[in-house]
């Protein structure tokens, strides 16, 4: 092993040694970013990019087994990205596909899907459905995948399953107006039942969280890392990990 590789692996380990159990974030979303700025960089195709992403969000998940995360939400496909070209977007699908198919075979997570499932192509919908029912009773890492995502549709279709439910109960359209409150919106997000997330990433350099978890992430810590997903390495995930351990969180006071 080269001298540089050698000062590398001591400092990854030196970072992964100094991270106190007790300080890691139980929840961590992660904006995957870059895959296409990725692909144009090396000269290649889009969809080589998305695949490099893809094999990223693979090993990203088991350094979260190693590290004792508990939940991770991955933003996969929002609902802006829908209005890529057909080609681009085909391509982007059958990659996802793939790819929760790997994260399922491992029998080590369990996978969620979450997002506005009447958007994507039906097989995708169907086999998410799938995996999301075999995964069930995993206890290893909870995996939301956020595909066909929005934070904004996310609270419309909250309000809408709260005030059908009442509406399905008997009640009058005062009655239900009168008991929505934060839990109720709470109790109907695609993430119901969840713990929020603690720490958000997102990777390319980008300072925006472009919708996501828009409710849910209203006290989270946010770390913004240069590098590109597909370049974003086990290092980089640790660092983001020593900064929230540094933080002192406020939770809005």
């Amino acid at each position: 092993m080269r001298v540089p590789d050698v000062l590398y692996r001591f400092y990854e380990n030196s970072l992964a040694r100094g991270l106190s159990g007790d300080k890691l974030p139980h929840h961590v979303g992660v904006l995957v970013d870059g895959n296409r700025r990725w692909a144009k960089l090396a000269g290649a195709p889009t969809a080589h990019g998305h695949q490099a992403g893809a094999d990223k969000i693979v090993e990203f998940i088991t350094w979260c087994e190693e590290l004792g995360i508990k939940v991770v939400t991955l933003y996969m496909l929002s609902t802006d990205n829908l209005n890529r070209s057909s080609s681009e977007l085909e391509q982007l699908m059958g990659i996802i596909g793939n790819t929760v198919d790997r994260l399922g075979e491992s029998k080590r997570v369990r996978i969620q899907p979450v997002g506005a499932k009447d958007l994507l192509p039906v097989e995708l919908s169907k086999k998410l459905a799938q995996l999301a029912e075999e995964t069930r009773s995993c206890d290893g890492v909870h995996v939301n995948v956020a595909i066909g995502y929005g934070g904004r549709r996310e609270i419309v279709d909250a309000v809408r399953d709260f005030m059908l439910e009442a509406s399905a109960a008997g009640k009058s359209l005062d009655e239900a107006a009168s008991e929505i409150d934060v839990d109720a919106i709470s109790r109907h997000l695609y993430t119901k039942g969840q713990p929020d997330p603690d720490l958000l990433i997102r990777t390319s350099g980008e300072q925006r969280l472009s919708g996501f978890l828009t409710w849910q992430s209203a006290y989270s810590e946010f770390y913004f890392c240069e590098a590109l997903w597909p370049d974003f390495r086990r290092v980089d995930f640790l660092r983001a990990l020593r900064d929230y351990a540094d933080r002192q969180r406020r939770f809005g006071s």
